[in-house]
């Protein structure tokens, strides 16, 4: 990840943008089927990509313009819109269709995420997933031992998805009825955290990419030990927050933008809640900006109970 480029970006939205474009994979390649979709084809995209970005976070009003056209609740529809205007406005692969729905006699089989074009014309389809998962149980070395804070999403049946359903529909004859004809090269854009228990050691899974984004999770019960050691400043983090680690600019956090809190006052504030939360630490840095130092989630104390039993179902 180039992180001293990333914390040069100001502008929340660009940062995730260039934070999706930039950061490690969280699986390694899955052959056949399961080729990782890259942004760049050469060096010279990459660089160019960055001086984009670089001018996008001068003036970002139109990456602002765009996500505003329509209501953005859920992570992946938000990811999905700035992937989509990196591919329309961007200096590399150009984008020819998003959100294409594949049906049979009336039945959407499904949706290939997007279409395009490298600048060499080489035809691509890629499949986004932007995923948090939590290690729950014991170290198996197995992706099943990732599961969703909701305990709704599992990374083994996440992946399976990918492959055996997502990935082909560009293959489908259906697909090539609707226009798309010839062979479009389908791969997988799969980013986001992966969340360990503190002071658990954990074996990974050989699927994943060994350099993925990582955070730590902790039980509310051992939130005081935890944080006894740790930053003093903490947030809540909404859920759309949860791609690129936020950067906060000190008049922000004067005026109450952006409320920083001890973790006694965070810990009453979790009480009334009943799921997992995710939170981030800051500490102010020498431009007077606070950034990121790490983050993780915040669960009930019966949480990892039930989280190992939907691992091993």
């Amino acid at each position: 990840m180039h992180s001293a480029f990333l914390d040069s970006l100001r502008d929340p939205s660009v940062r995730d943008l260039a934070w999706l474009l930039l950061s490690a994979d969280l699986l390694r390649p899955q052959p056949p089927a399961g080729t990782l979709a890259r942004p760049f084809d050469t060096p010279a995209e990459a660089r160019a990509t960055l001086d984009w970005l670089r001018q996008l976070d001068a003036v970002p009003a139109d990456l602002h313009h765009d996500l505003a056209a329509t209501r953005i609740t859920r992570l992946g529809r938000y990811a999905e819109r700035l992937l989509g205007y990196f591919l329309q406005h961007g200096p590399a692969a150009q984008l020819v269709a998003a959100g294409v729905q594949v049906r049979r006699e009336g039945v959407t089989l499904g949706e290939c995420d997007f279409l395009l074009r490298t600048q060499s014309g080489t035809p691509l389809h890629w499949e986004l997933a932007v995923k948090c998962y939590l290690h729950a149980g014991e170290s198996r070395g197995q992706l099943a031992d990732y599961v969703g804070p909701n305990l709704k999403d599992r990374f083994d049946l996440k992946l399976a998805h990918l492959l055996d359903h997502q990935l082909p529909l560009s293959t489908r004859d259906e697909f090539a009825a609707m226009g798309y004809a010839g062979s479009w090269a389908a791969q997988m854009f799969v980013k986001g955290w992966l969340f360990y228990r503190q002071g658990e050691a954990t074996l990974a899974p050989a699927t994943l990419d060994a350099s993925h984004n990582r955070g730590w999770w902790v039980a509310r019960g051992d939130w005081p030990a935890f944080s006894a050691s740790r930053a003093q400043s903490w947030r809540v983090l909404a859920r759309l927050e949860w791609l690129a680690p936020r950067r906060h600019e000190q008049g922000q956090v004067q005026s109450g933008e952006f409320v920083l809190s001890d973790a006694q006052t965070l810990a009453a504030q979790l009480e009334p809640l009943r799921g997992p939360t995710m939170v981030a630490a800051f500490a102010q840095a020498a431009d007077g900006a606070w950034l990121e130092q790490s983050r993780g989630f915040i669960v009930p104390d019966d949480w990892p109970q039930q989280a190992e039993a939907y691992a091993r179902q």
